[in-house]
C-alpha cells in the first residue's frame, strides 16, 4: 500500500499511534495533553489542524519571527530547489558566499568570518571548538542558560535535568550566575588567556530573563581585560526577536563570535551560523578540513537566509518586532494583573516578541498553555523554568491578529483565575 503524501489523509487516531510506537510515548502523552490536534498546515501567523481547526501560533520557540512560508524566503528556495539544491563540497558554490556576505553586512562589525551549520546546538559546538583552536580550554556560561543538547552544548546548558542524565559531560566547564559581572570576574581572574565566556543577551529558556543594564558591556570589557572568548549565544534573540538585529546591539557590543540560527533560515530550512572575529578564525582559515559537517552551505538552505535577510529588511520586521512587542507586553501584562493579580503571577517581562509571564507557584504555566491552545492560541512553557509561559509571536502579526491573541489570553486568564482561588496569607489554591 502507498503511503499517503498529504498527511490530512491519515485518521488521526493513527497518527497518534505512530507517535507512541514509533516516535516517542512521552511526546504522544503530551500531544493529548494539548488537545491531540494534528497540525497540517501553515501560512503568516496560523496552523491549521487535521479538522480544520486554526491557531495563531505565538510559540514555535523562536524560529517563526517572520511567520509561517513567508514568500519572499520561499521564492529564493523554490528557485534554488529547482536549479542546485545540494552542493558538491568541492567547487566553489555562490549561494554560501553570497549568504555570508549578507549575513555580515548585518553582524556587528568585525564580525567578518561565517561558518554555516543545521542547528544551533551545531553552532555552540563550533564555537566551542573555535575558543579551544586558540587555547581558550575552559569554559565558563551561566546558571539556567540554554546552549542545546548534543554533549558539548549541554555541558555549557545550566540544567541538572537535562544534564545529570548523561554524565560525564566535558570537562572544564563552571557556570556563573546570570547578570553577576562580579561572580565572572571571580572566575576569569583565575584563568587567564584561557577562559571562553558563553551568555545569551536575554535568557529564553531560562524564562525570558534579562541582565541588568550594563552587565553585557562589562562582560565583554571583563573578557578583553583577561584575554577570554566571550561568544554570544543569539541563536533565539537575534534577527529582530528583541526588536533590534541582535540583542548585540543594545549595548554597541562586538563579541569574538556570535551565534545564529532558529529564525535564519524563516521557518523553512533548519539552518544555523557562526560569526568570528578573523583572528579566532583563523584555524578554520587555515584549514577548511579542520571542521566540517556535509551540510554545512547547503545550497538550498543558503538561500532561504538570503531570502530572510532581505525580507526583514524590505518588509521592516526588525522595526515591527520592536513596536508590536511593546504594545503586547503592555496589553498582557494589563490582562495578567487584572485577572490573576500579584498573588498568583510574579512578573509580565520582555523585550520585543519574546515575552514572559511568571508565575509564583509551579502549575499555572502549564494551565494556562492548555487553556490558550483551548482559545486556539499556540504559545511555549520554558524549558529551564517550569514557571514561566513564554509568547515568541512572529512580526507579521496583524491588528485582528493582536486582538485574537489578547482576546484569548483574556479568556484564559480569566478561566485561571477560578482555578487557582487565593486563600489565607496570600498563597493560593487550586479551586
Amino acid at each position: 500500500m502507498t503511503a499517503p503524501i498529504i498527511t490530512s489523509a491519515v485518521n488521526r487516531d493513527e497518527i497518534g499511534r505512530l507517535y507512541r510506537t514509533r516516535l516517542s510515548k512521552g511526546r504522544a502523552t503530551l500531544g493529548e495533553l494539548f488537545g491531540g490536534h494534528v497540525e497540517v498546515e501553515s501560512e503568516g501567523a496560523w496552523i491549521t489542524s487535521q479538522e480544520g481547526r486554526r491557531f495563531l501560533n505565538c510559540g514555535g520557540y523562536g524560529v517563526l519571527l517572520m511567520g509561517a512560508r513567508h514568500p519572499t524566503v520561499v521564492r529564493y528556495v523554490q528557485e534554488q530547489l529547482h536549479r542546485h539544491p545540494v552542493a558538491s563540497r568541492v567547487l566553489l558554490e555562490p549561494q554560501a558566499a553570497l549568504a555570508a556576505d549578507a549575513l555580515v553586512s548585518k553582524a556587528p562589525a568585525g564580525l567578518e568570518r561565517v561558518h554555516f551549520a543545521c542547528s544551533g546546538a551545531e553552532a555552540v559546538e563550533t564555537a566551542i571548538k573555535i575558543a579551544r583552536s586558540t587555547g581558550r580550554d575552559q569554559l565558563i556560561a551561566t546558571h539556567s542558560g540554554y546552549h542545546g543538547k548534543t554533549m558539548g552544548a549541554l555541558s555549557l546548558t545550566g540544567a541538572a535535568k537535562y544534564r545529570d542524565p548523561f554524565h560525564p559531560l566535558l570537562p572544564c566547564v563552571r557556570h556563573v550566575p546570570y547578570g553577576d559581572a562580579e561572580s565572572l570576574q571571580a572566575v576569569l581572574e583565575t584563568l587567564p588567556g584561557r577562559a571562553c565566556f558563553v551568555v545569551e543577551p536575554v535568557q529564553g529558556e531560562a524564562g525570558v530573563v534579562l541582565p541588568p543594564d550594563g552587565y553585557l558591556r562589562s562582560v565583554q570589557e571583563l573578557c578583553r581585560a583577561y584575554d577570554a572568548c566571550f561568544v554570544l549565544d543569539e541563536i533565539q534573540t537575534g534577527l529582530g526577536r528583541l526588536g533590534s538585529w541582535w540583542g548585540a546591539d543594545a549595548e554597541g557590543l562586538t563579541p569574538d563570535i556570535l551565534l545564529s540560527g532558529k529564525a535564519l533560515g524563516g521557518g523553512v530550512l533548519p539552518v544555523s551560523a557562526v560569526l568570528a572575529r578573523p583572528e579566532a578564525f583563523a584555524a578554520f582559515d587555515k584549514d577548511p578540513y579542520i571542521h566540517t559537517s556535509t551540510f554545512s552551505g547547503l545550497p538550498l538552505a543558503m538561500a532561504a537566509v538570503r531570502g530572510v535577510l532581505t525580507a526583514l529588511e524590505e518588509d521592516h520586521l526588525v522595526e515591527r518586532a520592536r513596536v508590536l512587542g511593546d504594545e503586547l507586553l503592555a496589553r498582557l501584562r494589563t490582562i495578567a494583573q487584572h485577572h490573576l493579580g500579584d498573588g498568583i503571577v510574579v512578573e509580565v517581562r520582555g523585550r520585543g516578541l519574546l515575552i514572559g509571564i511568571e508565575f509564583a507557584i509551579p502549575g499555572p504555566a502549564g494551565d494556562l498553555l492548555i487553556e490558550l491552545i483551548s482559545h486556539g492560541v499556540i504559545a511555549n512553557h520554558s524549558l529551564n523554568s517550569s514557571q514561566v509561559l513564554r509568547f515568541t509571536p512572529p512580526a507579521v502579526l496583524s491588528p485582528a491578529d493582536i486582538q485574537y491573541l489578547c482576546e484569548a489570553f483574556d479568556h484564559s486568564c480569566r478561566a485561571l483565575a477560578r482555578q487557582y482561588a487565593p486563600i489565607s496569607g496570600g498563597a493560593t489554591r487550586c479551586a
